[in-house]
């Protein structure tokens, strides 16, 4: 896949979950265009992960999605990735993934977190929990003003997960609006429960009257 880096990064992402009840590729698909999609998954054999990073890949050129790989850089690039989504221990290969003409991306929870990701220059910044979520069972919720703070000291574009839903996101870009954040929106879950929405809706549709 030729690597696509749009005039600007998404807003909207799934962050894909190997519990989720809905396969990906279905997600992926009800994706509004221009949105992203990072692939982790990281139980799965090399070769499983490969062939559904090829499947996203198809629906990610169809639709104009942004697709990160949460991995190396080095992996990202040969698979065709657009970007490299660095976990805390691959943190130091940012400088790395930037010569490769990567998207990166880090996650940040904490202060430290987000001081790494600003030094790093990461493009985007996941920063989570902002709402208690099932991906984080027990996890403190950072709440509205600490996640700005975070954002802030991150740098880059701020992502919010945890818990997030379509009407979250927009409550939290008119509390960001003073601080001149425009920040994005990642979400596990809102994207499952649209997805069975939609076949519960289709469901009906097909029963003869």
């Amino acid at each position: 896949m030729d690597r696509f880096h749009p005039p600007s990064l998404p807003r909207r992402w799934l962050l894909t979950d190997e519990r989720a009840p809905v396969p990906v590729e279905r997600l992926a698909s009800m994706l509004p265009p221009g949105s992203g999609v990072v692939l982790r998954h990281d139980s799965l054999a090399v070769g499983a992960r490969w062939r559904l990073f090829r499947r996203l890949a198809r629906i990610a050129a169809a639709r104009r999605l942004t697709l990160l790989l949460a991995g190396t850089p080095a992996t990202a690039v040969r698979w065709g990735a657009d970007g490299v989504h660095l976990r805390r221990r691959r943190a130091a290969r940012a400088a790395q993934a930037q010569r490769l003409a990567l998207v990166v991306s880090m996650p940040v929870h904490d202060a430290r977190e987000a001081r790494r990701a600003r030094r790093a220059g990461a493009s985007l910044a996941f920063v989570s929990p902002l709402y208690p979520t099932r991906s984080h069972p027990g996890a403190a919720a950072l709440g509205r003003a600490a996640w700005l703070r975070l954002a802030r000291a991150a740098g880059g574009q701020a992502v919010a997960l945890g818990g997030m839903t379509p009407a979250r996101a927009r409550a939290l870009a008119r509390a960001a609006r003073a601080s001149g954040i425009r920040p994005g929106w990642a979400a596990i879950d809102a994207w499952v429960e649209a997805a069975e929405i939609r076949r519960r809706r289709q469901k009906r549709n097909c029963v003869p009257t």
